[in-house]
């Protein structure tokens, strides 16, 4: 990875590429700390410093965000509502027949569904960012401060309009910055600003980590974190690279004096083939219960229950139901990603079938069976990767939002991996050689 990196940077063009994202980087961090108006920041900073690292529900967020979000910055709500509007628009594609005839149209239909995208991204930064504001007005954004409720001082109408109208434009020049990273940079933008948020929660959580440990001055706390970490790491990198390949052959046909065909390849079926989906889908599943626990007054059964079971990490109910639910997302993540119908056709259309497999429907099935074969290690892997910070918990008395937990972890292996594919390919093409010299 390095040494493409070293290569790139000896490349002019690329150079500037990578120059030109680590500037927009630069400016989208500096985004993540210029506060939102209407926010007494002073009263903010103690809430923070009081939470020391408990951040409750909205961790994954604050996560996402590079730590925007507890800030309340301009940038509180990151990239999450424009990935939260990717997801729909790929899950509404296999249900509205409009959306998967634009995907079939190549490019212009592409362009047409992002368009939908930036849409969508705004009205869901609209909706949160309306839900931040209350709840930061309502003292719950940070539960066990003295001064919570203080972090809203005005609570006139004009003054809510004004903040939330601050954090979706921002969440528009967070789309915009990815984009140009796309057009203009290394590519793969949205990703890079994703990968940049998780990594500059890492320093301030590995501290955290030091301070609070109590061998060695909170040394060997910090090197076993970092070795573990190290691990995962690798682990991770080789099961997101594993995959099984489906060989494929295509006949030969003569089309006048010429013969097409009769090459040979492989469809690349991956074992995680659903990525880091549904690890959020059931981290995202899992709040939902808690936050309604937490706006709602009283002191009933079920909200006790859930207070006692379902917003704790470390408890086996809430273990077993986030291991079961990553299971279940990552095969219906699957389901909705991969058609083997489609892709049996497509091989029947242009000539191709599988060695020992008849092509139609039979070719359909096997590549079902092959799924869901490989389907579940890779949902299994999922679900043990999600559970480290469960285990850190116990074991260390780390907060929730453990630095080498399995989405962050996942994130930043996945995005590391596309970039380096990314830059590898741009000098593959800057240093062909060619056939004549």
């Amino acid at each position: 990875m390095l040494t493409a990196f070293a290569r790139a940077f000896r490349t002019p063009d690329l150079r500037k590429k990578l120059l030109f994202t680590l500037g927009i980087i630069v400016v989208y961090r500096v985004g993540t700390h210029v506060p939102i108006p209407g926010v007494d920041y002073t009263s903010v900073q103690r809430c923070v410093d009081e939470a020391s690292g408990n951040q409750g529900l909205f961790g994954l967020v604050n996560m996402f965000s590079g730590g925007a979000l507890l800030q309340i910055t301009i940038f509180a709500l990151g990239i999450m509502p424009y990935i939260t509007a990717s997801i729909i628009l790929q899950l509404l594609t296999v249900v509205i027949p409009r959306l998967e005839a634009l995907k079939k149209e190549g490019s212009a239909g592409t362009a047409k569904i992002t368009q939908y995208t930036r849409y969508l991204t705004v009205a869901l930064a609209i909706l949160q960012g309306t839900g931040l504001v209350a709840t930061a007005r309502s003292g719950a954004l940070f539960s066990g401060c003295t001064v919570a409720s203080q972090i809203v001082p005005d609570r006139a109408i004009f003054s809510t309009v004004v903040m939330v109208i601050c954090m979706t434009a921002g969440t528009c020049v967070v789309m915009w910055l990815g984009e140009l990273i796309t057009d203009r940079g290394i590519g793969n933008g949205m990703s890079i600003l994703m990968f940049i948020s998780i990594a500059a929660t890492f320093p301030s959580a590995l501290w955290a980590i030091k301070k609070s440990g109590t061998l060695a001055d909170g040394w060997i706390e910090f090197g076993t974190v970092v070795a573990v970490g190290l691990v995962m790491v690798a682990l991770v990198v080789f099961v997101e690279q594993a995959q099984r390949r489906i060989p494929v052959q295509y006949a030969k046909r003569m089309i006048g004096r010429r013969s097409y065909g009769g090459t040979s390849t492989y469809i690349p079926l991956k074992v995680n083939q659903a990525g880091v989906i549904p690890v959020i889908f059931a981290s995202s599943l899992l709040y939902i219960p808690a936050l309604v626990a937490q706006f709602s007054s009283g002191t009933s059964s079920w909200k006790t229950w859930i207070e006692t079971n379902l917003t704790k990490g470390d408890h086996p109910i809430y273990i077993s139901m986030y291991f079961l639910l990553i299971v279940f997302f990552a095969f219906f993540y699957v389901a909705i990603s991969f058609n083997p119908e489609e892709v049996a056709d497509n091989m029947k259309k242009y000539g191709g079938f599988i060695p020992g497999i008849r092509a139609g429907r039979p070719t359909a099935e096997y590549l079902s069976y092959v799924l869901n074969r490989i389907t579940w290690p890779g949902s299994l892997y999922l679900g043990l990767i999600a559970l480290v910070p469960t285990m850190a918990l116990v074991g260390f008395g780390a907060n929730q939002n453990f630095p080498f937990g399995g989405t962050s972890i996942l994130i930043i292996v996945g995005v590391g991996l596309e970039t380096v594919k990314q830059i590898e390919s741009q000098l593959q093409q800057r240093n062909y050689e060619g056939f004549l010299r």
